[in-house]
């Protein structure tokens, strides 16, 4: 005989529990207006299918119901009178509506995975796509891994609003309606003593599932001190901090702490969770056995057939599954609408760059007036946390709406196309901002940035990357392929495309010698490399590329004099006869400069050539003593 956690219409002993395993608190939370309008605008392209799912769900239940009523009659036309037609007769129909049941669920778990895993690719898509357009500061600011969570565990979350939250609502709703009317019709006495026993698996189901509910939250938060320390750890920078300066057997020790209470908590929750499963299953066999007690009296009183002692047993089986999973449903759903809103929340927010509909291609000013670059009266502030990110992404009850200064203030100058102008200044001056306007990393906030006569707010993203390249002192590459990381900005270059520009970039004859050539993995963010070999290989994709515009970032800093010999090699093979924009800090660098902007808090103090600059005494020559001057 089937137990009311047994059954899979009503959901099992595992979907009961862990639909009282959700957080409780979630059903005070508040939905934001028009989510629910926007949450159905994903579910749209899926109504047909929802549909032909709801009502398999209803066929599932019916069918289900109808079995008990077979054996009824089974017992009391067929094997009480000796009726063996009808008794073979009926245990086939039984059996088809078995195979029928079984082939229902199957076609109900084709649907169910065709619509949810359709919301998880629309959905992940939708938030890739979004984060990608996010400016800068957004990815300055969040955190990285909450990030992740939004693409994976709240996707998931979201997607089960349509699919398992949705068949437990349904399926459960079904099941209980059918078999409450069937219970009614055979017995009402006994369905109302089977109703009244309801809170003794509900109370309980509860209490448990508030304690099991905490114990999962704990679960979660010592899972991710763990996951931490292992991502610190295990990550190329960490495990050489580790090797340099930790103590391994102090290390082993945080770890095992950290997993040691994870185990306690695993025997708790084990422990617990067995005594929610036998506490259920105990008390459905103890409400199973009054109505066969109770029914039985009355089948030999004979005021029911034994087939009715029997179907209505068999209809408990169905009952108090459902019951218990329904009286936690708007945990179900609220932590499934939650999870959209979260999802939505990501999407909702706007990003501070964006192309503007309309928008023109660059390339095509450049090919016709050159590419020349000015900056017009340019001020900038760096956008505040409220106005790019996320509270819920950045662990903060709230972000700070405090205003911050102007970094750039009325900026202006102008670089003649295939010139090269250098950025000095001290540091904090605002040269990596010049550096991000000029490939628009960030808007100004007054002013403009043009190329080619086009203001980069006008022309398209596309075209914007096409044209301006730009080489940072910190290179990053993709834990992946040499070739890989160079056809990441042209997928479809040729094998002798590669090697031509690893030849520019002076690193060919150390690629050719890696043990699997082009096809050797460099490491995460290419650690197997030198500094200097990873910013040769930056140097070579941007030759790739071959932007019309390079921005240089202090692509030499930090090198010892061999790597800069190296690296300052394949920088000329790159600026040559294209505009660029180098912050410098060589004296070799300002000195092959057509032009030298100096900046100082923001502003641009001074301007010229380096014998210009040096005449006049200023900040420029007080900084070639200290800083660029040949040590000699």
């Amino acid at each position: 005989m089937s137990t009311p956690l047994g059954h899979r219409p009503g959901g099992g002993g595992g979907r009961t529990m862990r639909s009282f395993l959700g957080d409780a608190s979630v059903k005070d939370h508040r939905l934001g207006g028009g989510t629910m309008r926007r949450i159905l605008a994903f579910a749209r392209p899926y109504r047909g299918r929802l549909t032909v799912f709801v009502l398999l769900l209803g066929l599932s239940a019916a069918a289900g119901a109808v079995t008990p009523l077979l054996f009824r009659r089974l017992i009391d036309d067929g094997i009480a009178t000796g009726d063996r037609g009808l008794v073979v007769a009926l245990a086939a129909a039984a059996g088809g509506i078995a195979l029928a049941t079984a082939g229902l669920a199957v076609a109900e778990r084709w649907l169910s995975a065709q619509v949810g895993e359709g919301l998880i690719l629309d959905l992940r898509t939708a938030v890739f796509d979004h984060v990608q357009r996010m400016p800068l500061a957004f990815f300055a600011r969040a955190r990285t891994g909450a990030l992740v969570q939004r693409l994976n565990g709240d996707v998931l979350g979201a997607q089960q609003a349509f699919t398992s939250t949705l068949q437990t609502v349904v399926s459960n709703g079904l099941t209980i309606a059918f078999t409450l009317a069937a219970m009614l019709v055979m017995s009402w006495q006994l369905t109302l003593l089977s109703l009244v026993l309801v809170p003794a698996f509900v109370l309980p189901a509860r209490w448990f599932g508030r304690r099991l509910a905490s114990l999962a939250r704990t679960g979660y938060e010592l899972n991710a001190d763990a996951g931490q320390m292992m991502n610190e750890r295990f990550n190329v920078a960490g495990a050489h901090l580790v090797k340099v300066f930790g103590d391994p057997a102090l290390e082993s020790e945080r770890y095992a702490g950290q997993v040691r209470r994870l185990r306690d908590l695993g025997v708790r929750t084990a422990l617990l969770g067995t005594w929610f499963r036998v506490g259920l299953t105990t008390l459905a066999s103890l409400a199973i056995a009054v109505v066969y007690g109770l029914g039985g009296l009355q089948a030999i009183s004979g005021q029911l057939t034994v087939g009715t002692v029997v179907a209505l047993t068999a209809y408990l089986g169905r009952l108090y599954g459902p019951l218990a999973g329904m009286s936690n449903v708007q945990v179900d759903v609220m932590t499934a609408l939650v999870s959209f809103e979260r999802v939505l929340e990501v999407l909702d927010l706007e990003p501070t760059v964006a192309e503007r509909p309309g928008a023109t291609d660059l390339r095509t000013a450049v090919a016709d007036r050159g590419a020349s670059l000015e900056l017009d009266a340019v001020t900038f502030r760096y956008p505040g946390a409220d106005e790019v990110s996320l509270a819920s992404l950045e662990s903060v009850a709230a972000l700070r709406a405090d205003p911050t200064e102007d970094t750039l203030r009325d900026v202006s100058f102008t670089v003649p196309a295939g010139a090269m102008v250098a950025l000095v200044g001290p540091s904090g001056a605002g040269k990596t901002t010049v550096s991000q306007l000029v490939s628009r990393m960030y808007d100004p906030t007054s002013g403009a940035v043009r190329l080619a006569g086009q203001d980069l707010r006008d022309v398209t993203a596309a075209s914007l990357r096409a044209t301006v390249g730009v080489v940072s002192q910190e290179a990053h590459l993709f834990h992946d392929t040499v070739a890989a990381n160079l056809r990441f900005v042209r997928p479809e270059a040729s094998d002798a495309d590669l090697e031509r520009v690893l030849r520019q970039a002076r690193i060919w004859d150390l690629v050719a010698r890696l043990p699997e050539g082009l096809e050797t993995v460099v490491g995460d963010r290419g650690y197997r490399l030198s500094g200097g070999e990873r910013q040769r290989l930056a140097i070579a994709r941007l030759l790739l590329r071959a932007p019309d515009v390079v921005v240089l970032d202090e692509a030499t800093a930090h090198l010892d004099s061999e790597s800069e010999a190296a690296v300052q090699a394949a920088l000329d093979e790159a600026l040559a006869g294209r505009t660029s924009v180098v912050i410098a800090h060589r004296l070799s660098t300002v000195r092959a400069a057509d032009s030298i902007v100096v900046l100082e808090a923001g502003r641009v103090v001074e301007r010229g050539t380096h014998p210009e600059l040096l005449a006049r005494g200023g900040l420029y020559a007080e900084l070639y003593r200290t800083q660029f001057a040949d040590p000699q």
